[in-house]
């Protein structure tokens, strides 16, 4: 062996009931030795077991009842699956045995392997492995992205995204939390939370309860922030839709548990054209939404995107949507001109806007925006900020704080910083500003905090 090879984790395994389970239990073995998983002979050698059940007859009901809990006796830490899982939706074994660890039905090899990942995640071997635990990323080494859902449920009429890619379906929380784990131990300092609609994140599962880290975790979003904000990196979420318990998200946001930082893809303002949008929560009051928000979190960061020109839009519809934007006061914005993308269902809808109208609308709307872009940032010069930086250039630095995403958002250049790496923290103050971006000196650095910020509230 290697020297400073890892030990590979032992499972044991107990197998029960008729040929198709005894198959069952052939796969899942195949599955944890192709992952590098030992297969143990014993409970003391074993870190955890499987117990293939069997619930056809009330006397194969009592074995593997009896096997459960002699596994859990002799071991602790059992996870089951086979045919006596699938009784009353897994009921039989939890009221017999609470401490069991996870419960399947017959034939599930992926829920029992995502059950093994959870309790006994198979540590990363660099000498077997060509993947690194993170994954392959196209991202520099300091912020990823991590999708935590799938497709979406609803049909904005402008939209094709669920004719390609389906109905919402969210990854199991602890999935998600292994991904985000794997990420910070390889260096990133910033997850992006994606997905086509965020704040949606466990219903098609109901919030189904998950475990991580050996504790249950709701597979919502209220609950993956909280877990996501324990891991000591920047976490900001992207494409949140504004439904009511998006509010709870807020105060984890003002505790500095996650970034104060919100992208919430409004499109309109005006409620017509919201409702031939189909658009999910039009019927919110967003402008009190937003105010209820920033009286939580004074320093939050508001993003949206908008639509001009959709079909029907009136000139005095798009001066509502100029009002709504002049008193939201947000801070990023991005404006599309509305575009019949083929299969898209407002095609069908009458009185199309000329592309002439809807590049002159476009261009009043970026030009309101501006100037509330430029004097919500006026607004920061004086003050101090903790940055991230991206990119050095010289002695100039180019980075952002926590109201800039990558790609999408302005930036912060810093005067007279060197010796300085990329996904590294430093202390700022403002000393300009324009439309977009921030202008800046390096304060003293404290060797102290170089652990980073999870916040860049002004000071």
């Amino acid at each position: 062996m290697s020297a400073g090879k890892q030990f590979a984790q032992k499972v044991g395994f107990v197998s029960l009931g008729c040929p198709k389970a005894l198959v069952d239990s052939e796969q899942i073995l195949t599955q944890l030795r192709a992952e590098g998983y030992e297969i143990s002979a014993s409970y003391q050698d074993a870190d955890l077991v499987v117990v293939n059940t069997c619930g056809f007859i009330d006397s194969a009901v009592e074995e593997s009842l009896d096997a459960i809990g002699e596994a859990l006796a002799e071991n602790g830490k059992v996870i089951v699956t086979g045919c006596l899982g699938a009784k009353e939706d897994g009921d039989v074994v939890k009221k017999a045995h609470p401490q069991v660890l996870a419960v399947t039905g017959p034939h599930a090899l992926p829920e029992v392997m995502s059950a093994i990942h959870t309790h006994l995640p198979q540590p990363h071997d660099p000498y077997t492995s060509l993947i690194p635990p993170q994954g392959i990323r196209l991202t520099p080494k300091h912020y990823a992205y991590v999708k935590i859902s799938e497709g979406c449920n609803h049909r904005c009429t402008f939209c094709i995204i669920p004719s390609m890619r389906g109905g919402l379906v969210s990854r199991p929380i602890h999935q998600v939390m292994q991904e985000a784990e794997h990420l910070v131990n390889a260096g990133v300092k910033e997850l992006l939370i994606i997905s086509q609609d965020t704040s949606a994140y466990g219903v098609d599962v109901k919030y189904r309860t998950g475990f991580w880290q050996g504790r249950p975790v709701k597979t919502r979003l209220t609950e993956l922030a909280h877990a996501l904000g324990s891991l000591g990196v920047w976490v900001r979420l992207h494409y949140v839709y504004p439904y009511p318990h998006v509010d709870a998200i807020i105060p984890l946001m003002a505790e500095g548990k996650i970034l104060p930082y919100l992208d919430v893809p409004f499109q309109h303002a005006n409620p017509r054209i919201l409702k031939m949008m189909k658009r999910p929560a039009s019927a919110e009051n967003n402008l009190a939404r937003i105010q209820q928000w920033r009286n939580i979190c004074p320093d939050i960061t508001l993003r949206s995107t908008f639509i001009v020109g959709f079909p029907g839009e009136t000139e005095a519809e798009f001066e509502d949507l100029l009002a709504f934007l002049q008193e939201a006061q947000l801070d990023r914005v991005g404006c599309f001109t509305y575009s019949p993308v083929e299969g898209a269902t407002a095609n069908q809808l009458s009185d199309h806007i000329p592309e002439a109208i809807k590049q002159e609308r476009r261009a009043r709307f970026m030009q309101q925006q501006e100037e509330i872009s430029r004097q919500r940032l006026a607004a920061k010069v004086g003050h101090t900020m903790t940055v991230m930086i991206d990119e050095l250039t010289g002695s100039q630095v180019i980075a952002r704080s926590s109201a800039d995403a990558p790609e999408i958002d302005g930036l912060v250049y810093v005067e007279n910083a060197e010796h300085l790496q990329p996904g590294e923290f430093i202390d700022v103050q403002i000393t300009g500003s324009d439309a977009h971006d921030l202008f800046a000196v390096m304060l003293n650095r404290d060797p102290s905090q170089q652990g980073g910020s999870l916040n860049s509230e002004m000071r």
